[in-house]
């Protein structure tokens, strides 16, 4: 069986813009993204033509786009098309984060493909590109234990200590960024998924 490669060239975090939502749990992308910024002392700066904020980075010798889209969850798809044609990349080159309500806080899992799962973000992302193929990271949240509870949930603060588990993860899922960007997404879920 082949090793699972990525050729890492955008990382995108997925979030509402505005003061309101910033520390809702439906932020968890932009948490990211932030962090990783902060990491390489890299400041996002607003491209209309994106739909959304950009930060470039440099992670083992890789030139890496940074994305956070200022279009709400629901059209996040618009700001990913509209770079990855100006760039020529591929869905393949993309690594989508997002917070994921089917893992607990302070679980982070990276896939790749797949379906929704019922988020809109990665909803809006697989219509516009018109493929599932890119690569995910997902930042647990925690569940509210019913369906019908899920927007209200995810549009919340989490508790401080849910936070805390979030951050931590967060800065886990930091330490594999390298990984990635040497083209190594084995390695990276093995190092993630076994901590």
């Amino acid at each position: 069986m082949a090793e699972l490669s990525i050729d890492l060239k955008l990382i995108v975090g997925l979030g509402n813009p505005g003061s309101k939502y910033s520390e809702t749990r439906h932020n968890a992308g932009f948490w990211f993204v932030e962090e990783l910024a902060n990491a390489s002392a890299a400041q996002f700066r607003p491209e209309k033509k994106f739909h959304g904020e950009l930060a470039k980075i440099n992670i083992a010798g890789t030139s890496v786009w940074l994305l956070k889209p200022d279009t709400y969850m629901n059209e996040s798809g618009r700001s990913v098309k509209s770079l990855l044609s100006f760039y020529q990349l591929e869905a393949s080159n993309v690594l989508v984060v997002h917070d994921e309500i089917d893992l607990s806080p302070g679980t982070v899992r990276l896939k790749t493909g797949g379906g929704h799962g019922g988020h809109n973000g990665l909803r809006d992302i697989i219509s516009a590109l018109g493929t599932k193929d890119f690569h995910r990271l997902r930042i647990g949240v925690g569940h509210p234990g019913h369906k019908d509870q899920v927007v209200d949930y995810v549009l919340h603060r989490p508790s401080q200590d849910d936070r805390i588990a979030i951050d931590q993860s967060i800065r886990a899922a930091l330490d594999i960024v390298t990984l990635l960007a040497e083209g190594s997404m084995e390695k990276a879920m093995h190092q993630l998924h076994t901590a």
